[in-house]
């Protein structure tokens, strides 16, 4: 699958909060990934996902406080490896994990997840990623089978074999995440996680304790009943990809299938919600 983006570069004036509410317009209308740069962001649509209107329901890019301009180009995933190692930072996670390349320094911390950079890795995964730690840190994992959709690089799903998870599926559509979470599982010397490529349809007749869904508002809300279809009684449901004034309307369609919000992580705008199946 060679899937060709449209690349974004709006520089803004000045730079915050536009470049926050900017962030989260835009991941409304279907924009994957996010770099944010000195002068404001970079972000990438896929191209079958673009028209040249696209931007003319953008609010902020109207608002007469800032200054937004942008240029744009058409970008192939081969590029992605460079964009990875300029803009990925390592990720320290409560001092307890860390996440990062082969080209950073292990900091010893208590689980190290190394990855190899293969695809865009923007402000809203890295936002998700760590709140979704978060949440796993405080699970207990033993044992469990787990389900990461929407997996990208694997991380979580290698995460959650490190806490004694088993077995695990990792499933993704995008080609390139399915080869490098492959990788990764590899790289991690992890022995109980299956990836898959391919989406909700694959999770017919599965059951699983613990399903991790960071993937975009509109995607989860269109599979949700599947998910807590598949889902054991008394498990435990995380979602991200979204921001907070997404809640709302995420917990209306979670509760249709009795699932109970526990808690909730924010981080710069993006959340990540806990659900536990009573």
């Amino acid at each position: 699958m060679d899937n060709i983006y449209i690349e974004y570069d709006f520089i803004i004036t000045p730079k915050e909060p536009a470049t926050e509410i900017l962030i989260a317009e835009l991941g409304n209308i279907g924009f994957e990934s996010f770099v944010e740069t000195d002068g404001g962001v970079t972000a990438y649509i896929q191209k079958e996902d673009w028209s040249e209107h696209i931007l003319e329901s953008i609010f902020i890019i109207q608002s007469e406080e800032f200054t937004i301009n942008h240029s744009v180009k058409e970008v192939a995933q081969t590029n992605w490896n460079a964009e990875w190692e300029k803009n990925f930072s390592p990720i320290q996670v409560d001092d307890l994990v860390s996440i990062r390349a082969p080209f950073h320094q292990n900091p010893n911390l208590k689980y190290d997840i190394v990855i190899e950079p293969k695809m865009s890795f923007g402000t809203g995964h890295h936002e998700t990623t760590h709140m979704m730690v978060q949440h796993l840190l405080h699970l207990e994992l033993t044992d469990k089978k787990v389900l990461d959709m929407g997996c990208g690089t694997g991380i979580l799903a290698i995460f959650s074999e490190l806490k004694g998870a088993k077995p695990i599926d990792a499933i993704d559509i995008d080609n390139w995440c399915y080869l490098n979470s492959l990788e990764n599982v590899a790289r991690n010397n992890c022995k109980h996680i299956s990836v898959y490529e391919g989406d909700s349809t694959l999770l017919n007749q599965k059951k699983y304790d613990i399903i991790i869904a960071n993937i975009n508002r509109n995607i989860l809300l269109m599979d949700m009943e599947i998910y807590t279809k598949c889902l054991h009684q008394n498990g435990v449901l995380l979602l991200s990809g979204f921001y907070r004034d997404d809640i709302p309307i995420i917990d209306k369609e979670v509760s249709k299938f009795n699932l109970k919000l526990e808690n909730h992580i924010e981080r710069n705008n993006w959340v990540a919600l806990k659900y536990n199946k009573e």
